[in-house]
């Protein structure tokens, strides 16, 4: 679609659906499009979902009023899934689902291939944050992009000045600490993966920093309904209402509440007090889209804002979607002629009802039915999701027909009508062939290290490739390079709003004589393949199949490293010819946060030493600022010097350092080179015990 007649549109109110209950809220309460989970691989599992016959019935039941329906395909998948995957989204496309909402770059390899009419929107899980990432996936194929939540205005209008991809941001519902598609937090502590749809909400526990709010993961809700106007003026096509763990009534007061605003209509101060009453945590905040992070933005649920959700306040929101929302015109024709059946046609677009009971009008013996009176009962839409936009009436003089063949006839055709309008035509799937697995021998494989800073040991010259921050001074990197350092540079997982002062930096850096870039989210592979580098791709990329594997191979990465959230064995079976590699040593990254817990302290206070965040069990989770955001580590280190010759079929092996002094990563990178067993309190993350 072009990108003027994108921005002429009105936008779109999207709503979440987590139980038939909760979709018949929605759009009885006016929702433009709703989204859902079906039987499996939705990112939130522990929702009700749909069987496969309730999605039918959603289908035909939305379609039926106008309403689009996107089904939510967006964790990551393994290997031994993706055919049941395709199988479901086959089911899905007989339907069909007007779009799929997915997160894994293997499964959009896939279905390129298996149904390149299925309309694809990218997961916010994707962790798109800028003009360049989600331009890389206009390029493949995403019709739509769910930006992350964390970004400014400002941002998206970049983003949206960008590419012709339609945009989705959300406008109200639950703010995660982490960007998505980056917490590992509950799949390291409990194996329950956020990227699987089984995140445990680790973050709303208490978390602190020293001079903190006590709960220094926990943000409080996003609300954006006043200012949806703003959204859309900034290049917004959709805006999306979080909640597919909430009830019915919360979906109903949400998608009610930004019905009104889209239409410029008044907000009830009922309305928005009651919604506040159903879920907040401390209120709402518009934090990020204003680009004003720090302590307000952080709240929890409390005693309160529980008290608020009384039995009278989600009566009052059941009235809400307790009718039918009219939202599709219909023009009526009715014919009434001597001797001939009355025929009433319904139409609306290029739908079209014809109904006749071979009733012949009668000659009348008093009062002759006239414009009027058929006008007044065919007007009676009610209980349906149908408004009478026009009626043209035929009618000859002197004829009596009953009042009660009227209604019959208007009820038939709007049945009639409604039905059609239930059925879509489905889109066509042809089950294409799976990437075979375990399919790639590796050589000896090399260590690679990467480092938070440019102060590194001599020994680093002995490895593969030596990461440092694309930030490091110029001549620094001159210098590291001329003493014979095999130096790449790493951009920051979290650019949000940086990407041309990225670019300038790695511009200098080409010059000074740098080849290889450390890419860790689709953008910055992007950026540095259009300035001509070898892209290594990095763990947050989140490849868990062969597949995957394919679509990066495509994309052209140089190579890159698996999901450390994958087990030894699995990631051992990974097909394809693209060299890749997993991480091996260092404090596993927990969560890429914008809003650094740290600053509740007092703001942002360019840390020399990393402050850390302390549970309630007094254990320290070291937090570590990059680019445009911290990442929040893990409180023991990934080791695996021990456990090398269990590591199968990887090119290379990664040793991330981060907190660790010179001396410490001298010895560290001394003891994989010589495989010595471990000294200190250590973690095997994920590779043995895997994750749901």
């Amino acid at each position: 679609m072009k990108r003027k007649m994108i921005d002429n549109l009105k936008i779109e109110v999207l709503a979440p659906a987590g139980s038939p209950e909760s979709l018949e809220a929605a759009v009885r309460a006016g929702a433009d499009a709703v989204y859902l989970g079906g039987s499996a691989f939705s990112a939130r599992a522990n929702a009700k979902n749909f069987s496969d016959e309730e999605l039918k019935s959603a289908a035909e039941y939305c379609h039926a009023r106008g309403v689009k329906i996107y089904l939510a395909v967006n964790t990551l998948l393994f290997d031994d899934e993706l055919y049941k995957a395709l199988k479901f989204i086959k089911y899905a496309c007989s339907l069909p689902v007007d779009a799929l909402i997915v997160q894994d770059t293997g499964l959009i390899w896939l279905l390129n291939k298996c149904a390149p009419n299925l309309k694809l929107n990218a997961s916010t899980q994707m962790s798109i944050h800028t003009p360049l990432g989600a331009f890389a996936l206009y390029k493949y194929g995403i019709k739509r992009v769910v930006l992350a939540r964390e970004l400014s205005l400002k941002e998206i209008k970049e983003i949206h000045a960008a590419s012709p991809v339609e945009l989705e941001a959300f406008v109200h519902g639950a703010l995660c600490m982490s960007v998505s598609g980056q917490c590992y937090f509950s799949a390291i502590l409990g194996s329950r993966s956020g990227n699987r749809g089984l995140c445990a909400q680790p973050c709303r526990l208490p978390f602190s920093v020293q001079g903190g709010t006590g709960n220094d993961l926990s943000l409080k809700d996003l609300s954006m309904i006043r200012r949806i106007d703003e959204l859309k003026n900034a290049g917004i096509t959709s805006a999306k209402i979080e909640g597919r763990m909430k009830r019915p009534e919360y979906v109903a007061a949400a998608a009610h509440a930004c019905r009104l605003s889209a239409d410029k209509k008044p907000l009830p101060a009922d309305l928005m007090k009651n919604l506040e009453a159903v879920f907040s945590r401390s209120g709402f905040t518009t934090g990020y889209l204003d680009d004003k992070l720090g302590r307000d933005m952080f709240g929890i649920r409390s005693k309160e804002d529980v008290a608020g959700a009384t039995s009278a306040v989600f009566s009052e929101l059941h009235s809400i979607y307790s009718k039918e929302y009219q939202k599709i015109p219909v023009t009526f024709t009715l014919t009434i002629k001597k001797d001939k059946p009355v025929i009433l046609n319904a139409q609306s677009g290029e739908h079209t009802a014809e109904i006749s009971f071979g009733d012949i009008p009668q000659i009348a013996q008093n009062r002759a039915i006239d414009d009027s009176r058929c006008r007044e009962q065919l007007n009676k839409t009610g209980g349906t999701p149908f408004f009478t936009d026009n009626i043209n009436c035929e009618i000859e003089d002197g004829l009596s027909v009953p009042i009660s063949l009227l209604n019959k006839l208007r009820r038939s055709a709007l049945d009639s009508l409604e039905m059609s309008l239930s059925k879509h035509t489905p889109i066509e799937f042809k089950m294409c062939s799976i990437p075979q697995n375990g399919n790639h021998v590796s050589k000896k494989m090399k260590l690679r290290l990467r480092f938070s800073d440019s102060d590194l040991p001599d020994i680093a010259k002995k490895c593969n490739l030596v990461y440092i921050p694309y930030n490091t001074d110029i001549s620094k990197i001159k210098e590291l390079k001329s003493e014979g350092f095999p130096i790449a540079l790493e951009i920051s997982r979290g650019i949000f709003g940086m990407e041309n002062a990225v670019k300038n930096r790695l511009k200098e850096a080409k010059n000074a004589g740098i080849n290889d870039i450390w890419a860790g989210n689709i953008g910055a592979c992007e950026l540095a393949k259009q300035l001509g580098f070898k892209v290594h791709g990095g763990f947050s990329l989140n490849i868990t199949n062969s597949a995957a594997v394919e679509w990066y191979t495509d994309f052209g990465l140089t190579d890159t490293e698996l999901s450390f959230e994958l087990t030894l064995s699995q990631a051992g079976n990974i097909g394809g010819k693209l060299p890749r590699g997993l991480l091996l040593y260092g404090r596993l990254p927990l969560m890429l946060t914008r809003n650094c817990p740290a600053a509740n302290a007092g703001g942002c206070r360019n840390c020399k030493t990393a402050p850390f965040l302390t549970d309630r069990k007094g254990i320290k989770f070291p937090i570590q600022c990059s680019g445009a955001c911290s990442e929040i580590l893990n409180s023991v280190p990934l080791y695996m010097a021990d456990r090398l010759g269990e590591v199968k079929n990887q090119d290379f092996g990664v040793l991330r350092f981060t907190t660790e002094t010179k001396k410490e990563a001298e010895k560290i990178i001394n003891m994989y080179l010589t495989c010595s067993n471990p000294e200190d309190e250590h973690t095997r993350g994920l590779y043995y015990r895997g994750i749901l």
